[in-house]
C-alpha cells in the first residue's frame, strides 16, 4: 500500500465562485451594482497585492536607508 502525501488542488476557488455568482446576478437583474464591483472578486486580490507592494517597497527602502 502506497500513499502519496503531496496533494494538489485545482479548480475554482471561493473568490472565483463568488465572482461567477455576482456576474449571474448582474445579468439576471437581481443586483444593480456597477460592473467594477461585480468583477471585484476576479481582480481584487491582484489589486490588493499591488497596493501593498506599492506601499511596502518604498517604506522598506526608506527604513533600510536610515539604518546605514
Amino acid at each position: 500500500m502506497s500513499t502519496n502525501s503531496s496533494m494538489s488542488s485545482s479548480g475554482v476557488g471561493v473568490l472565483g465562485l463568488l465572482g461567477v455568482a455576482f456576474v449571474v446576478l448582474k445579468l439576471t437583474g437581481y443586483i444593480d451594482w456597477s460592473w467594477w464591483w461585480v468583477t471585484a472578486p476576479f481582480w481584487g486580490g491582484f489589486a490588493l497585492v499591488l497596493v501593498i507592494t506599492l506601499i511596502g517597497v518604498p517604506v522598506y527602502l526608506l527604513l533600510s536607508r536610515k539604518r546605514h
